[in-house]
């Protein structure tokens, strides 16, 4: 490969690295793009768990055998099989050399450093491969993984001046990586709420709106549990907000835990005192137990006074939810009644009888502004039945 190829091979691997949207794309565009440009027929790369002392396979491209899945989940492999990839990086590197990459044959070391290994000897052979590249990931000056590629048996060696084109390929590989770190890290840092740890609003619309698609596409069920912490004003104006955080953080806790009740659900906290669960998949009485356990939970909280919780989903007798935004006023309509009737359980929309209050409140066609009035309103007074229904003491 001339000079003008192998840079156009650099640069397209580059670009597809810094086009990829999450880690597995990146991953399989550096794997896609070393295997291209050194014309292989089998690419991987992989990632040194120090914690665990192996490496993890983390992507497999090109001609897979029947084991060999594109995103393995348990594909990995002791280090010790690999002595090379320590012993170059951390001893031979650290005495002055470059984490270089070598070639490996089905017969034995062909060319580079640092020599025979039968572990990858037998893969090559028992995946019918006749001879391998492996070139050192080296990032922010440490051992990070490794790039690896293959050529079918029959088909050309791979030469010095190959190994010597994949260190340069596993520097991009490199500096890819470094950037979807970077983009995975802001991109946490945009959906995740500072304080708690959970999803923050942003998360929220953005997975709310893929549910009430998915409802409207495959009839999914969509669950939506907004709750309000009581008490925290009171902490904040006696306690100061240092000890008003902490019980954000309490209560966070306890909606994870809480939260974990439901397969995949989302934890987040909207803002101030507000919190949320979203579930999409579970039937809506798995997310009303899950709410009413985090009822209970945040009642036994120091400080706290208990939480309003409001529960809207597309299962229950709520009407059509051709948006978002229906379903979040539904849930959040309930909410404001069960912090008007003082309740300790979660108030569930739709499950009132045909004229079911929450329902109504959500879609009387008013405008925002008189709705929040009329909201201020409906929190100030005691529904009918309030006295009935507001306290549960059975349990």
């Amino acid at each position: 490969m001339g000079d003008d190829k192998r840079f156009a091979a650099v640069v397209a691997l580059a670009q597809g690295m810094a086009a990829a949207h999450t880690p597995r794309e990146s991953w399989r565009a550096a794997a896609l793009g070393a295997c291209r440009a050194l014309d292989g027929s089998f690419g991987a790369l992989s990632v040194w768990e120090r914690e665990l002392g192996r490496l993890r396979v983390l992507v497999n491209v090109g001609e897979r055998r029947p084991d060999e899945e594109e995103f393995p989940e348990a594909e990995s492999y002791p280090v010790h099989q690999f002595p090379e990839i320590t012993e170059f990086l951390h001893e031979r590197w650290a005495g002055g050399g470059e984490p270089n990459a070598w070639v490996e044959t089905a017969e034995g070391t062909a060319a580079g450093t640092p020599g025979y290994h039968h572990h990858r000897v037998a893969a090559l052979r028992r995946r019918g491969r006749g001879c391998c590249l492996v070139a050192p990931v080296v990032l922010h000056g440490r051992a990070w993984g490794e790039l690896y590629v293959a050529r079918a048996a029959g088909a050309p060696v791979f030469g010095r001046t190959d190994a010597d084109f994949a260190t340069v390929l596993a520097a991009v590989v490199a500096a890819g990586i470094a950037q979807t770190e970077r983009l995975e890290e802001a991109r946490r840092l945009a959906f995740t709420d500072a304080l708690t740890g959970l999803a923050n609003r942003r998360a929220v619309d953005v997975r709310l709106e893929e549910a009430v698609e998915r409802h409207r596409t495959d009839g999914a069920v969509v669950s939506l549990v907004v709750c309000d912490l009581n008490g925290l004003k009171r902490v904040n104006d006696t306690l100061g907000h240092a000890v008003g955080d902490r019980l954000l953080e309490r209560f966070g806790s306890v909606l994870s835990l809480c939260g974990a009740m439901v397969p995949d659900a989302l934890a987040a906290r909207l803002g101030g005192d507000e919190f949320c669960l979203l579930a999409v998949g579970p039937p809506a009485d798995e997310v009303v137990k899950a709410a009413d356990e985090l009822c209970r939970r945040a009642a036994e909280l120091e400080l706290g006074e208990g939480v309003a919780c409001g529960v809207a989903s597309t299962e229950d007798a709520i009407g059509p939810v051709p948006s978002a935004r229906r379903l979040f006023r539904l849930a959040d309509a309930a909410q404001y009644r069960a912090k008007a009737m003082r309740a300790d359980r979660p108030v569930v929309a739709g499950r009132e009888g045909p004229d079911d209050p929450v329902v109504r409140l959500a879609d009387e066609p008013t405008p925002e502004r008189a709705q929040r009035g009329e909201r201020r309103r409906f929190r100030g007074r005691r529904p009918p039945g309030a006295d009935r229904e507001a306290k549960h003491t059975d349990r």
